[in-house]
């Protein structure tokens, strides 16, 4: 029993500190002008599905976005760029989770896979969007695939070095959990 609480405070810890960190983030990025195109909440919530269960990664990447509008303004609720960020950020970090534990650790399987399911949701979800919005959907669609490349490509790059950093490193917050709590 003791074992179990201790893995749901680590996976509640590091849950906050990747949400904390995806609240922090894009401020600093949109200061410099590059926001919108390195996707600067969405590296901390990608990087907690390989840090923590389905449910918390599930979870994290869902409030964030919501949390950051609430705190910053940032993504709007109106046009609902928070939505439609909040439900990116729930598959992205829990794809990433089911596919990297389930896989067995296979961490370029599981990143790619959720870099591709996360930025499809986007494309499709803005797809729908464009259309309440009478935006033109197949353009929409493709500009924001098109506009999250930089971002995925630094995703691509810094992902694996922190997560091997982090498992190498075999501390009390990032060891290998017996459970899923």
């Amino acid at each position: 029993m003791k074992r179990l609480q201790d893995n749901r405070l680590r996976h509640m810890v590091v849950s906050a500190a990747m949400t904390a960190l995806a609240l922090a983030l894009p401020p600093v990025f949109h200061l410099v002008g590059l926001g919108g195109k390195f996707l600067p909440m969405l590296l901390p919530l990608l990087l907690n599905g390989f840090l923590t269960p389905v449910r918390w990664a599930f979870l994290a990447g869902a409030a964030t976005p919501y949390i950051s509008a609430l705190v910053t303004g940032m993504p709007p609720l109106y046009p609902p760029v928070a939505a439609l960020m909040s439900v990116e950020g729930a598959i992205l970090g829990g794809s990433a989770a089911a596919i990297y534990r389930r896989g067995r650790g296979s961490l370029w399987v599981a990143l790619v896979a959720a870099i591709v399911l996360g930025r499809g949701t986007a494309a499709v979800l803005s797809w729908l969007a464009a259309g309440w919005f009478h935006l033109p959907p197949i353009l929409t669609g493709v500009a924001v695939i098109v506009q999250g490349v930089p971002g995925s490509l630094l995703q691509l790059a810094l992902v694996p070095l922190v997560v091997r950093s982090l498992r190498s490193r075999k501390g009390v917050l990032f060891d290998e959990p017996d459970s899923q709590a």
